[in-house]
Formats: structure tokens, C-alpha cells, sequence
């Protein structure tokens, strides 16, 4: 591996890497009042593709590698000995940039259990704040809600597609609450999802936050730049036998920038963005992590950190696809005429089914009645799609008239591992999940399982479907077929987080509640992998109340 040639490039206040959903409002935050400079480092390169700004598009950048990490994870054991896709944004935007755009909170339980966990402030009443600071929500200022925010809020009920109420319609017969908010004062019952879409674009913390905040001098984005190591005190940064736990501050970073592999001092404090995936690979390359397990990989040991990379959590999903009798997205996308009209639509308007997600409906679910909180997420897509194993193959809508109800559990007890490959910086980390790896984890399974059958026998939906596509009643219908089709046909839902875990004891944890990295100075890490527990629901906007929150502690403390 190349060696740093010794010359200081630049010098800043702060160095942030990646400019993703949490790295763009960090770096929005701490270069806002003029006073302090900041670089923010981002791998990819530009989000110029229309595709992004687009909210249907994000078909388009599943599979592509120009935009798209395309992470595997290794072979689960407990998924019929797959590796399961695990995208993640490699653009100005980070995974903020590709995602569906499902704006969901999480329940108040969520974040009382990070506090629980001996993480002062971070309950659900300490939490609320930032998440009201992040909105633009047409509600206005309400006790859970504000419109003073950058990011855009769109509730999609009056423009989603009209077999929506049909679902709705479904979860009322049989007695399910209906539920107008899931980011309001209830979370658990039957609804139509929030999005953070404005004026019929993706509303992300890159187009929200830091966009704007690039036109000011002390901000500088460095984009195709890839971080290889953080530097720990200047006597040691090169110094390969630097003895166990000597280095103590983080001064800087090596990063590979136009070619050259420079170092940058930060004044202040580092503050790595860089993902559930990321953020731990790159301190397991600085020297930060297990040390048995640095050892083996040929990476000195410089502060033995064995919680760095645990903890892993992700949310598993399978999907149930149906043939309706009426007709939904798939006849839009499918329809030369109709993809003009809808097309038009958009120009003119901003409106129609390119303004919004095709996630659309779904909701938050007891699977029994032991069950004290909603624990199974269901998702109600008018478009049926089938994820192509090929990445080479283009997403498409099935070729008839069709819908998907879809399920996860909210709070998977399984955890898994962010292991480095090699000690080769653009080598992918290894991602182990550990799937299925509690009972509980299957039980829910079973649950969801049961949950979408249920839900199809409901008049309101029996009413508009001709058959059950994928899978066929007599292939899956018991508990045991139920778990075998989630093995063979399950995979990620892309909430990969937790891989340094917020806490107050460094055997197990990474970041303290003011997300310091533990016996290092002036290194944080605020993104997904400080969750303690994955919250119930899609995590993009955790991540960034996260960023919000993370920045205030930082210039609470200059």
C-alpha cells in the first residue's frame, strides 16, 4: 500500500467524512455561523443524474455502480446460505440520494430504550425537538410537527393511488386502527406513509441542507476522495509500531484526493458520516476496533475498541404479489400512453405518480395479542415488482395488472458484524447480519407471514384481486413454508445500522451520548451506526435527527 509522503495538504476546523443524510446536515450546521472552516469528504462524486431528484427514480439507481456502493453481505445461514444485496449510496447524498424516501420516526419506545441504555438525552421527549427541527411539514407548528425546517414533508394520502383505500378499507373491516400519522401522537394502525418529497423532488439533506450551505467559503466539499485512515497524534500517524492505546486524539485524515494521498489536520475534531458499513471499517483501518481481530487482518492495534463493527441490526423483508382485477401502477409504467400522460403530468404540475414514492401504504401492526407494541411493519405498494437477482437486469413493474404487501419486523433481535476484508482500503468491508439467529427474530416471521394472509381475506381487498401470484397459497401455507419462503426469498430493506453502538461502557460500546468516540479525543461518529437498537420503521429520518442533534452537541461545547 502506498505511503503518505509527509506533506500537510490543508488545514481545518472540522473534517467530516461522507456527505450523506447525516454528513450533509453536519456539515450545513458547523460551517453555518462563518466561524469555524469545514471540509466534508465524500467518496462518489455528483448527484447529476435525474433519476435522483426524480422520486420514482430510484429504480434507476439500484443496480447502478456509478451511484451505488452495490454492497453484498456474506452468506447467511439462516437465509438459505445467501449473500443479500445491501445498496448503499456512493454520491453526493450518500444513501439519501437512492432510497425510497419513507419518512417514518420510529416509536416513542424506540428512543426511551437508547436512554434505558444509559444514553443521557436521548429519550423520545429529548429527541422530539430535532425531529421538529428538521421539518417542512404542512401542518404548521403543532406539538409534533413544525414547518420550520429544511426537509420537505409530503403526506402522500391525497395523491396515492386509488387502491390505497382499498387496503384501508381492509385493515378497518377487520377492526385494525386507521391512522393518519404515523409521526404524530399514535404509531401503531393502518395508513398512507409520509415522504420527504417537495414540490414533486426528493427532498434530502443534500438538496436541503447542504446545497445551499456550499455557497458558503468556509464550507469546501471534496467529492471522489476516499479516506484511508484517520491519523492519531502526529508522533504516531505513521508510525506502524505505535504502542497499544498511546494514540489518543484524532488530529486528521489520510485521504486519496486527486490522485495523491494527502494529509489533512482538523483543528477541532473529526466526525466520521460514513455509514452502518463505513464509519467502522475506517476506524478498524486506523488502528480503532478489536485488537485480535486488527491483528489478524495486519492493522496495528492503536486503542482496543472491541464494540467497533458489533451490533449490527437491519430490518428483513419478503414481499406477497398479487394480480388485481382494477388497475395500478403497473399499468402506468408498463403503458407507453400512460408513462407520456403521467409524464406530462409531472412537467406541468409536479404531480402524478412520478411525484411520489411507489411505496405508498402500510402501517404498524401487532402480529399477536401478547404483543404490547406494534412490532410488524407492512408495506401496501400499488406496483408489483420483483427485485432481479442480475444486477445487469433493470427493476420493472410484473407485466399485469398488480400490487405487493410486504412485511418486517420493527425490532429484530439479531445482530450481526461489519468485519474488515483485508487492510486494503478499497477493499468492501465483510457484512455479516447474522439473520434469523433468535427465535424471536423467526417467530415474528410467522407472524408478518400470517398477518399479510390475514389482511388479503378482508372483503375490501378480495374484492379487487384475482389471484395470489408469488407465492401460491398451496406452496406456503403452514408456519414451516411460511419461514422457508422468508429464507429463499427475503432479503434486507436496506436499515443497516448500530455497527458502533452509542453507550457508556467501551467493552461493548463505541460512542458515549455526546457521541465521542470512547477513549479517543476529537473523533465522533454520527450516523446509523450509533443506533443502540434499530428503531420501528425506516431510519433515514433517525439518521438525520441524529445529524441534527450531533451538531448541536459539538458547537455546544465550543
Amino acid at each position: 500500500m502506498e505511503t503518505y509522503s509527509g506533506e500537510v495538504m490543508m488545514e481545518f476546523d472540522f473534517i467530516i467524512v461522507g456527505a450523506g443524510s447525516a454528513g450533509c446536515i453536519v456539515a450545513d450546521r458547523l460551517s453555518e455561523s462563518g466561524r469555524y472552516s469545514v471540509l466534508l469528504i465524500e467518496a462518489g462524486g455528483r448527484d447529476v443524474s435525474p433519476w435522483i431528484k426524480l422520486p420514482v427514480g430510484f429504480g434507476k439507481t439500484y443496480y447502478n455502480p456509478k451511484y451505488n456502493y452495490m454492497y453484498y453481505s456474506e452468506a447467511e445461514k439462516e437465509m438459505a446460505g445467501r449473500k443479500l444485496y445491501a445498496p448503499r449510496g456512493k454520491v453526493q447524498g450518500g444513501s439519501g440520494s437512492i432510497n425510497a424516501m419513507i419518512y417514518v420516526r420510529g416509536q416513542a419506545s424506540d428512543f426511551d430504550d437508547w436512554a434505558n441504555a444509559g444514553n443521557q438525552g436521548w429519550s423520545y421527549q429529548d429527541v422530539l425537538p430535532y425531529f421538529k427541527k428538521l421539518e417542512q411539514h404542512p401542518l404548521g407548528e403543532t406539538p409534533y410537527h413544525s414547518d420550520q425546517g429544511k426537509i420537505g414533508i409530503l403526506p402522500m394520502k391525497d395523491g396515492a393511488h386509488p387502491i390505497c383505500q382499498d387496503y384501508l378499507a381492509a385493515a378497518k373491516e377487520l377492526g385494525y386502527p386507521l391512522n393518519d400519522d404515523f409521526n404524530g401522537a399514535e404509531f401503531e394502525g393502518a395508513g398512507v406513509y409520509e415522504t420527504n418529497i417537495k414540490n414533486g423532488q426528493r427532498s434530502s439533506s443534500n438538496i436541503a441542507y447542504l446545497k445551499p450551505a456550499l455557497k458558503r467559503a468556509n464550507l469546501t466539499l471534496w467529492r471522489v476522495s476516499q479516506v484511508e485512515k484517520i491519523v492519531l497524534n502526529e508522533k504516531t500517524a505513521l508510525n506502524e509500531k505505535a504502542a497499544l492505546d498511546e494514540a489518543n486524539r484524532a488530529t486528521g485524515v489520510l485521504v486519496r484526493h486527486e490522485g495523491k494521498l494527502v494529509e489533512v489536520k482538523a483543528h477541532k475534531e473529526v466526525i466520521l458520516c460514513a455509514g452502518a458499513v463505513d464509519s467502522p471499517k475506517l476506524l478498524q483501518l486506523s488502528g480503532i476496533g478489536d485488537k485480535d481481530e486488527l491483528e489478524a487482518k495486519q492493522v496495528t492495534p492503536l486503542h482496543h475498541l472491541p464494540g467497533v463493527g458489533k451490533n449490527l441490526q437491519d430490518h428483513l423483508c419478503v414481499s406477497y404479489y398479487y394480480r388485481a382485477k382494477v388497475k395500478t401502477l403497473n399499468d402506468v409504467f408498463l403503458s407507453y400512453a400512460s408513462q407520456i400522460k403521467a409524464g406530462l403530468e409531472y412537467v406541468i404540475n409536479r404531480t402524478g405518480p412520478l411525484s411520489m414514492s411507489v411505496n405508498q401504504a402500510g402501517g404498524f401492526f401487532k402480529g399477536n395479542e401478547q404483543e404490547t407494541e406494534p412490532n410488524i411493519q407492512l408495506y401496501f405498494n400499488p406496483m408489483s415488482y420483483q427485485i432481479p437477482v442480475d444486477p445487469n437486469a433493470s427493476l420493472e413493474p410484473e407485466p399485469y395488472s398488480g400490487f405487493l404487501l410486504a412485511f418486517n419486523a420493527c425490532r429484530p433481535t439479531s445482530t450481526g458484524t461489519i468485519v474488515l476484508a483485508s487492510n486494503d482500503p478499497l477493499d468492501a468491508a465483510l457484512i455479516k447480519p447474522n439473520y434469523l439467529s433468535t427465535q424471536k427474530d423467526k417467530d415474528e416471521v410467522i407472524q408478518g407471514s400470517r398477518l399479510i394472509r390475514k389482511m388479503m381475506q378482508a372483503k375490501a381487498l378480495q374484492k379487487i384481486t384475482e389471484e395470489e401470484v408469488i407465492p401460491t397459497l398451496s406452496q406456503v401455507n403452514d408456519d414451516e413454508s411460511m419461514l422457508q419462503y422468508f429464507r429463499e426469498k427475503g432479503g434486507s430493506i436496506y436499515h443497516l445500522c448500530g455497527s458502533c453502538k452509542m453507550g457508556p461502557n467501551p467493552a461493548d460500546a463505541v460512542v458515549d451520548d455526546r457521541l465521542r468516540v470512547h477513549g479517543i479525543s476529537a473523533l465522533r461518529v454520527i450516523d446509523a451506526s450509533i443506533f443502540p437498537n434499530i428503531t420501528s420503521g425506516n431510519i433515514n429520518a433517525p439518521v438525520m435527527m441524529v445529524a441534527e442533534k450531533g451538531a448541536h452537541l459539538i458547537l455546544s461545547e465550543l
